[in-house]
C-alpha cells in the first residue's frame, strides 16, 4: 500500500467518490491507485478550468465535496478562475495538485513553482503532504476543512509521498461539528429591529435560500412587514409552492432604487449588498447611508436554525408565509423574433419539475427571473464570483451529482468559449444536460459596462475588443466536434421546436440560439 492508497481510502471512507481530473506525469500513482478504487467515480476534463468548475457544480447540488485532480503550479493556476467562484459560492471541495519529488525540487525542473502561494488566494485550507506516512493526516484535514469552513482545501501531494509505501491502517469517517447558529446577541439585535416599525430588509444568501430556510424567511415577512431580498449564491431553490424574494438587482441604478426605502438591513450570511464594480462619482454600497446593518451568521453558520431562532423571538411560527403559485399558463407563447425575453418566456414555460437551471447568460438571461416564482420548482445554480467561463463546467458538475435530473445551462456565447472544451465531458459522460447558447457574437456585458463609463460611441479597436465576429462562432460546429447533438434556431418557433425535443430526451444536447 502506498500514500496514493491511503489518500483514496481516505476520501472514500467520508463520502467523497467522485474524482474531476486532468491529471500530468507527477500524478500517475495517484492515477494507478484509483483504477483500484472501482468505487471512485473519475471524471476526465481537458481544461483544469472544467474541471474546478465541475467540482463546484457538483458539491453546490450534493452538498458534499469532490475532489479534483491538478498538475502541479501550472495545472492548478488554470483552474483558479473557477476555484474563485466556488469559494464566492462557499462550496466544499478538495483539490489534491501533484508536485515533484521532495528531493526533485532542489534541482527547479521547469514545472516547479509555488504551488502553495498560488493556492492560498483561492483557498480556505492549504496543506502539503510531506511524506507518505503523513498522507492521511492531511487529506482527513482536507476534508474536514472543506466542509467546516463550507470553502475550498487544496491539498498538495509530492510524488514522493505518493509511492511512498505506508501500512494499512483501519479508517473511520471523520465528525464533522454541527455548524453553530449566529450569535445570541445578533439574534436578539434583529428581532428588535423587526418589532420596532422600521422598514426592514431581510437579505438572505447561502443556505438561507434552500426551501426549509425560505419558509422560515417567508414566516418572518408575514409576522413582520419586513421585505426578503436575495443576493448571489450557489444555489437558491425557487419556483411554485416555495417563498418567493426579490434578487437584489446587478444594475447599480436600479439596486440603490429597489433599496432606497430600507432603514434596516439585516444580513443573513453574507454581508451587506455592495456594487458589483465602482464607477466614478457612483457609490460602492448599495443600501442608503443611514440604513443600520444587522449581521446574522456566515457562511459557516447554521443559516436555518438562526432564522428558526428569529421567529421564535419574534413569535411568527405561526405566521402562514406566502408561497408562490405554478403560473406557467400565464407566461405568454413567444411567435416572433428570437431574443433574450422570448427564449426567457419558452424556457420558463417548459421547464420540467425539479429541473436545475445553470445560469452563465450574463446580460442575455436577465429576464429570466422574473418568472422565476411562478415556475415549476427548481434549482438556481449561477455564477457567483463574476469568473467568466463557468457555466458549461456547472452544468457537469450538477447533472453528476443529480443524475435523475434535468439539467438546463443558460450560456453566453463569449464566457461558454472560456470552457468549452467541458462539452466534450458531457458527451463522453452522457450528462442529460441542454445547453441554451445566447449567440449576440459579443460581450454584451462588456458593451454595457462601457457605457457605464460614459463611452457610448465604440471605435474600431473597442470593437475589436468587444465583438465576436470576423468570424462568428458556429456553435453547432463546435459541439457535434466534440460529441453533443446540435440545433441551430433564429426564430422562436425553431427555438420551441428544438427546447420540446430537447427536454423530451435524456442526454447532452445544445441549441445554438442565435439573437
Amino acid at each position: 500500500m502506498n500514500g496514493a492508497d491511503m489518500l483514496c481510502d481516505v476520501l472514500l471512507v467520508n463520502g467523497v467518490d467522485v474524482c474531476f481530473a486532468n491529471p500530468g506525469t507527477s500524478e500517475m500513482h495517484f492515477v494507478a491507485a484509483l483504477d483500484r478504487k472501482p468505487q471512485m467515480r473519475c471524471v476526465l476534463g481537458l481544461f483544469e478550468g472544467v474541471v474546478t468548475g465541475a467540482a463546484d457544480g457538483y458539491a453546490r447540488m450534493a452538498d458534499k465535496p469532490a475532489v479534483t485532480l491538478l498538475h502541479t503550479g501550472p495545472g492548478l493556476a488554470n483552474g483558479l478562475a473557477n476555484m474563485h467562484n466556488a469559494r464566492r459560492a462557499h462550496t466544499p471541495m478538495i483539490n489534491v495538485v501533484g508536485d515533484h519529488a521532495t528531493y526533485h525540487l532542489q534541482y527547479d525542473a521547469p514545472l516547479t513553482s509555488d504551488i502553495d502561494g498560488l493556492a492560498r488566494p483561492m483557498s480556505a485550507w492549504v496543506g502539503r503532504a510531506t511524506a507518505a506516512e503523513r498522507v492521511r493526516g492531511v487529506t482527513e484535514e482536507a476534508y474536514l476543512a472543506s466542509i467546516a469552513r463550507r470553502g475550498v482545501s487544496t491539498m498538495i501531494l509530492p510524488a514522493d509521498a505518493a509511492w511512498g509505501e505506508v501500512e494499512p491502517e483501519e479508517l473511520n469517517a471523520q465528525t464533522v461539528p454541527d455548524a453553530p447558529a449566529a450569535s445570541a446577541e445578533s439574534i436578539m439585535a434583529a428581532a428588535v429591529a423587526l418589532s420596532s416599525g422600521k422598514k426592514v430588509g431581510i437579505f438572505l444568501s447561502g443556505t438561507a435560500l434552500r426551501a426549509d430556510a425560505l419558509e422560515l424567511a417567508g414566516k418572518l415577512a408575514a409576522k413582520t412587514g419586513a421585505v426578503l431580498f436575495s443576493q448571489t449564491s450557489g444555489r437558491s431553490e425557487r419556483g411554485a409552492g416555495r417563498v418567493a424574494v426579490r434578487p437584489v438587482p446587478y444594475v447599480l441604478e436600479m439596486a440603490v432604487a429597489a433599496l432606497a426605502d430600507i432603514q434596516v438591513a439585516i444580513c443573513v450570511g453574507k454581508g451587506e449588498p455592495v456594487a458589483f464594480f465602482a464607477y466614478p462619482g457612483k457609490p460602492s454600497t448599495l443600501l442608503p447611508k443611514d440604513c443600520a446593518v444587522i449581521q446574522l451568521g456566515d457562511s459557516a453558520s447554521n443559516l436555518r436554525l438562526s432564522l428558526e431562532q428569529l421567529c421564535s423571538e419574534v413569535g411568527a411560527h405561526t405566521a402562514k408565509p406566502v408561497l408562490a403559485s405554478l403560473k406557467t399558463h400565464e407566461i405568454g407563447e413567444p411567435t416572433d423574433a428570437l431574443h433574450p425575453d422570448s427564449i426567457g418566456q419558452m424556457v420558463a414555460r417548459r421547464l420540467p419539475e425539479n429541473a436545475i437551471i445553470c445560469d452563465e447568460s450574463i446580460t442575455s438571461g436577465r429576464g429570466f427571473a422574473q418568472f422565476a416564482s411562478i415556475m415549476q420548482p427548481h434549482d438556481h445554480v449561477p455564477l457567483t464570483g463574476g469568473a467568466i467561463g463557468e457555466g458549461i463546467p456547472l452544468s457537469i458538475g450538477a447533472a453528476i451529482a443529480c443524475p435523475e435530473r434535468k439539467v438546463v445551462l443558460l450560456q453566453a456565447d463569449g464566457s461558454g468559449m472560456y470552457t468549452v472544451q467541458g462539452l466534450w465531458t458531457q458527451a463522453r459522460e452522457n450528462l442529460d444536460v441542454v445547453t441554451i447558447v445566447f449567440a449576440n457574437s459579443s460581450y454584451a456585458i462588456l458593451q454595457g459596462e462601457m457605457r457605464n463609463v460614459g463611452v457610448n460611441q465604440f471605435g474600431r479597436n473597442a470593437r475589436a475588443m468587444l465583438d465576436l465576429d470576423r468570424p462568428n462562432l458556429s456553435w453547432c460546429e463546435i459541439a457535434r466536434g466534440m460529441g453533443v447533438e446540435a440545433g441551430r434556431a433564429t426564430t422562436a418557433q425553431e427555438f420551441a421546436r428544438l427546447l420540446d425535443s430537447a427536454l423530451a430526451n435524456k442526454g447532452p444536447f445544445l441549441i445554438e440560439a442565435v439573437i
